[in-house]
């Protein structure tokens, strides 16, 4: 005869394993890979921008909508990044939904991070006219504990049953953004200061720039989808040229074509590929592995 209590404790261990697991929809892979990261078995995570596909050039469907509306949780990157349209359909669906970068202390679009004003005004082609925040916060490691956190918070005020497990899967990805962003420094410092510039094909690494003292130069701005005008694509050429600059690379989730003819006219090889705003195929299929595949690849870059 089984003993009811141990019957009763089974059964409470059952459930709990086969619970569902909390649907959250998050607008973009890097976003979605942070909430998985700390959401663990306890949640299912649906993106609306996926691997390889750009945040900047997404158009919302009736799928989409329908993901959002079945969701009980979902997370926004904020500070522009989403559409209006996406933002729209979050509030008009009534599910409860939170910003990942609330708090965090943003660089204005026209505060270009990573780069150093003391050459020529006449590259003044990587300025351009955007919105009037950075989004792209996830490129400093530092700051992603605090993305972090207000994603854990998040979890917590939608599944409170949760809190424990979500609040030490946290302390452990903080532990490993602690260890990224040791590694990152200890990386770039081995580069010589004059070195750090890097021709990228939009203005998204301004975040990493600025926390590792890189130059970024790109010939279109903070969104990708802004083309750039010959005068400024003639102005890069021109800074490349005049200062050596051997690190370029195209991106994943971009047209390479504007880079390529960069490098072709400047005689400069294309360096490799980055990951700027969406997560990619493994190692690079986790925020931590796209991170530690930029850092390698651009210190091998920049120390040509």
């Amino acid at each position: 005869m089984k003993h009811p209590k141990l019957t009763l404790i089974a059964a409470l261990l059952t459930t709990a394993a086969t619970a569902a697991p909390l649907p959250v929809v998050t607008s973009f892979s890097i976003l979605g890979d942070v909430a998985k990261q700390i959401g663990g078995e306890r949640v299912s995570i649906q993106s609306l921008v996926g691997a390889n596909q750009d945040t900047h050039a997404y158009h919302m469907t009736s799928g989409d909508i329908k993901k959002i509306r079945s969701a009980k949780l979902v997370l926004l990157n904020g500070l522009g990044l989403e559409a209006a349209d996406v933002q729209r359909a979050v509030k008009q669906s009534k599910v409860s939904y939170a910003e990942a970068t609330k708090g965090i202390q943003p660089l204005k679009a026209e505060e270009e991070g990573g780069h150093h004003h003391d050459h020529d005004h006449d590259h003044e082609g990587h300025h351009h006219d955007h919105g009037e925040y950075d989004p792209h916060v996830w490129n400093d490691p530092v700051l992603m504990s605090a993305y972090a956190q207000n994603v854990a918070e998040a979890l917590i005020k939608a599944d409170p049953e949760g809190k424990v497990y979500y609040q030490q899967r946290l302390g452990n990805y903080q532990m490993q953004l602690k260890k990224l962003h040791s590694d990152a420094q200890a990386a770039f410092n081995a580069v010589p200061a004059a070195k750090r510039k890097v021709l990228t094909g939009h203005d998204a690494f301004s975040y990493m720039g600025k926390r590792y003292h890189i130059e970024f130069i790109a010939p279109q701005g903070v969104s990708s989808e802004a083309e750039p005008s010959a005068k400024q694509v003639a102005a890069i050429i021109r800074q490349i040229k005049r200062e050596g600059i051997k690190a370029v690379f195209t991106e994943n989730i971009k047209d390479t074509r504007m880079v390529d003819r960069i490098a072709k006219e400047t005689g400069v090889n294309v360096s490799g590929k980055l990951y700027s705003d969406a997560l990619g195929n493994a190692p690079a299929d986790t925020y931590i592995g796209m991170y530690r595949h930029n850092i390698k690849a651009l210190t091998n870059a920049m120390k040509q």
